[in-house]
């Protein structure tokens, strides 16, 4: 009989766990949530063991489905969301009951003195870290060691998120090389830690875990983990990777310029290449491709899905009062009341920065905004003008990349926007590209990590059947009368950005 593969994808909302074929088929998937915490301002914090819990609870629950069988699971892989800090001691034990997220910007004054002893733009240059910079784990650390030194006194190693639960598999400690590029002391063309960094640091090297291919076997399940899973002992474990990578792998972002589209709360454009993207403007934020040798170069908006949620949420109750009485989704008849709008919302715009600026920004404290609003304007225009505003955002996105590397001509769009096919026309249009929509939808870090596993288990020989993955479902081409109204929108939604930012840094205060 076949074998097939345990895919997680450890995400911030909770963890997927699917099951593949050796043709990389998904067979089955369940979803447990887990909980984001907000201690203080600034704060965004998960327990590691929720996502032990998450992992456990949801493979229990996969295995009880109609046609799974155990025996036949050859060997899983993770994709972890990225930037984890988790402080284990020299015994494995958690020091941290809840540990900072990717999104946690506690550790800002820390970041600033790392750069009183480095320049910021080499900091930059060497790491790709395009984030703000207090979102990297080495900052994390520090902040540790500053605000908690009992507990930093005792740490062995700080892992990340899937690292952490590959601990609880196999009792092993050990990174990859795209979960080590967001370390903030990773060189990424040296493919290794940066001692120069790691001086200027002031931490001891010993605190970073070893890294390993993503493809390694880091060993078998333990005995403790293959009971709780509901496991066989002789399931094999692969180092995975970060989710960004994952993805894109999942996203079929194999060769030089592939490039893909992720639109969940937040959104990205990421193209994949054999030299990493950097530039001092637009900071794209790069890690290593699960790829050998390859690179995953990305661009973002912190809010796509968030502010289209807020948009629903404050200004359509009447839609979602109406669909929750004949129990039908909000966001499709959002969808269909801006249908009837023009392209161009009747000269409304959006600004979707509603959760601040990205490194694509002006500034960190862009606010959003509604813009050139009128009597006559609709809740048609409001709704299509959220979803245009954040097209044209994602535009700017891409036209960096552009202005960086060649990019294919056709995107893929993965995640819970690129369900909807007036999402995908106006996305085609607005980024003058055009946007693809296959079988894999929302699976692509889920399917990232089966291939990581499948070529781990020696099941695949490379990542090249990934290809054979996708079914082109659609294929959304730039309109030219649609094209050449958001060609006339650009120069004002850009002038509105530079306004939004100014006053944002006005208001940061208040």
């Amino acid at each position: 009989m076949s074998k097939t593969i345990l895919a997680y994808d450890l995400g911030t909302g909770g963890n997927k766990a699917s099951l593949y074929d050796s043709e990389g088929r998904c067979l089955a998937a369940v979803f447990v949530p887990y909980e984001t915490h907000y201690p203080q301002a600034g704060w965004h914090e998960q327990r590691p063991d929720d996502w032990w819990r998450a992992v456990v609870e949801s493979t229990r629950q996969l295995l009880a489905a109609e046609g799974v069988d155990r025996e036949r699971i050859e060997c899983l892989a993770i994709s972890g969301h990225s930037l984890g800090c988790v402080p284990l001691d020299g015994t494995g034990r958690l020091l941290r009951q809840s540990t900072p997220i990717w999104s946690d910007k506690r550790a800002g004054a820390e970041a600033a003195a790392l750069f009183e002893a480095i320049d910021e733009l080499r900091w930059y240059r060497l790491t790709g870290n395009g984030f703000p910079a207090g979102h990297y784990t080495v900052f994390k650390i520090m902040w540790y060691r500053r605000n908690e030194p009992e507990m930093f006194a005792r740490i062995d190693k700080v892992v990340g998120t899937k690292d952490y639960v590959n601990y609880r598999l196999t009792g092993r400690i050990a990174t990859d090389y795209s979960y080590a590029s967001g370390s903030g002391v990773y060189d990424l063309t040296g493919w290794r830690y940066s001692d120069e960094l790691i001086a200027a640091s002031g931490l001891p090297r010993t605190l970073l875990p070893p890294i390993v291919p993503s493809t390694e076997i880091l060993g078998e399940l333990t005995a403790e983990a293959a009971e709780q899973l509901g496991l066989p002992r002789g399931v094999k474990v692969a180092c995975g990777g970060v989710d960004n990578s994952c993805m894109a792998l999942g996203a079929r972002n194999l060769a030089e310029g592939s490039v893909y589209t992720s639109l969940g709360s937040s959104a990205w454009i990421a193209v994949s290449s054999d030299k990493p993207l950097l530039d001092e403007r637009a900071r794209p934020y790069v890690f290593a491709h699960v790829v050998d040798g390859m690179f995953t170069s990305a661009t973002s908006i912190f809010s796509a899905g968030t502010s289209f949620q807020w948009v629903r949420d404050r200004l359509c109750g009447d839609l979602v009062a109406r669909a929750r009485r004949d129990g039908s989704d909000p966001y499709e008849r959002m969808t269909e009341l801006a249908a009837s709008a023009p392209a161009g919302a009747h000269g409304l715009l959006f600004n979707p920065s509603l959760a601040g600026g990205s490194s694509l920004e002006p500034s960190a404290h862009i606010r959003g905004a509604l813009l050139g609003l009128a009597l006559g304007h609709t809740q048609a225009d409001v709704i299509r003008a959220a979803m245009e505003g954040i097209a044209l955002n994602l535009r700017l996105a891409i036209d960096e990349l552009r202005r960086l590397c060649e990019v294919r001509e056709e995107m893929v769009a993965v995640g819970g926007i690129s369900r909807s096919g007036l999402w995908r026309q106006i996305l085609a249009d607005a980024l003058r590209i055009r946007i693809v929509k296959t079988n894999v939808g929302q699976e692509a870090g889920s399917l990232g990590a089966a291939a990581v596993a499948a070529v781990a288990a020696g099941l695949w020989g490379d990542f090249r059947p990934i290809e054979r993955v996708h079914e082109v479902q659609d294929v959304c081409s730039p309109q030219p009368e649609a094209v050449a109204v958001y060609e006339k929108l650009l120069p004002a939604f850009q002038q509105a950005r530079e306004d939004q930012a100014r006053l944002g840094e006005m208001l940061a205060g208040l």
